[in-house]
């Protein structure tokens, strides 16, 4: 049976590229090391890396072993974490993964409320463009607790937070935005429009196109960038409509937000592994009941919009011959 510090010994060869490197970095000497690798070797019954002039290179039963061994160390290190935590030892680190989208725009108010009760505990933050990536590093045993959409068949124990509503951004100026429609907009008639879009590598870009394909058209392309603060800002510029969750419309934004027709939204979870233990309890709890799904500046503009609309509607005149 493979041992802890035998894994460690793995990640470090990998990580630092060498044996000599992975000894220095783990205060070993080159011999210890190399001397319980190989009886790692043994244990699995054949080589985890070829050496290599310069460097070293996994096997494939190098590649199916290590995201095991980093998830064994992992959760090895929380354990500890937990039963200090479960002693009434309130410092530490709470490991956290979460999408760009949701750290911008959920998890401030959330970590606010709760660094004041464990001001001790240190936060390390995960950030993940995509659910399933962030759903990988955490099978993988990455953070103690991760936000975002609840993976397929989740074994671990899961918290529902609720569903947080996207809304078109664009200038304040918008046809759309000063139509009889407004705060509504049906996505079609944007389908003319060049997008502030984002890169194909974010999960946010999937949604965005998504949601063209089903109003029957894929979206022109302005500008892509990787940022939901910098997608606000450009849309409001006037390069385009944007799509973005509400919770990260900042306040006193000047431009101009709409609600899709039909309506998008995303559930989000707060999802661990395994039991969470009092500390991240703690953290969920605050999560469950603090999220600002949707802002209440947010709300207050898209009500008086509601309420001007069906006072007096915007759209053009008719002409009277």
């Amino acid at each position: 049976m493979a041992t802890l510090r035998q894994l460690e010994y793995l990640v470090a060869i990998v990580d630092e590229g060498s044996f000599t490197r992975a000894a220095e970095s783990l205060n070993v000497t080159q011999p210890g090391l190399s001397h319980q690798f190989q009886a790692l070797e043994r244990e699995v019954g054949g080589p985890l890396l070829e050496r290599l002039p310069r460097g070293v290179r996994l096997t494939p039963a190098g590649r199916s072993m290590l995201p095991h061994a980093r998830a064994a160390l992992a959760e090895a290190g929380r354990a500890t974490v937990a039963a200090r935590r479960a002693a009434g030892v309130s410092t530490g680190e709470l490991h956290l993964a979460t999408l760009y989208s949701v750290s911008s725009g959920v998890l401030p108010t959330v970590l606010g409320l709760w660094r004041r009760k464990h001001p001790g505990v240190r936060i390390r933050l995960f950030e993940h463009r995509r659910s399933d990536e962030m759903a990988q590093a955490m099978a993988a045993g990455q953070a103690d607790v991760a936000v975002g959409p609840l993976p397929e068949d989740w074994e671990g124990t899961a918290r529902h937070i609720g569903a947080e509503e996207f809304l078109v951004v664009t200038r304040s100026d918008d046809p759309v935005a000063l139509s009889d429609r407004a705060p509504r907009v049906r996505l079609s008639d944007l389908a003319e429009r060049e997008w502030v879009h984002f890169t194909p590598d974010s999960g946010l870009s999937d949604i965005l196109e998504r949601a063209c394909d089903a109003a029957g058209f894929r979206p022109r392309v302005a500008v892509r960038t990787e940022q939901v603060p910098s997608a606000i800002g450009y849309a409001a510029a006037g390069l385009g409509p944007t799509l973005v969750p509400a919770n990260t419309i900042p306040p006193h934004f000047p431009g101009a937000f709409l609600r899709p027709d039909p309506p998008l939204r995303r559930q989000l979870t707060g999802y661990t592994r395994t039991s969470p233990d009092p500390v991240t309890a703690s953290f969920l709890e605050t999560l469950g009941e603090h999220a600002p799904l949707m802002p209440a500046h947010v709300a207050r503009r898209l009500r008086t919009a509601e309420r001007s609309v069906r006072r007096e509607p915007r759209g053009l005149p008719t002409r009277q011959d």
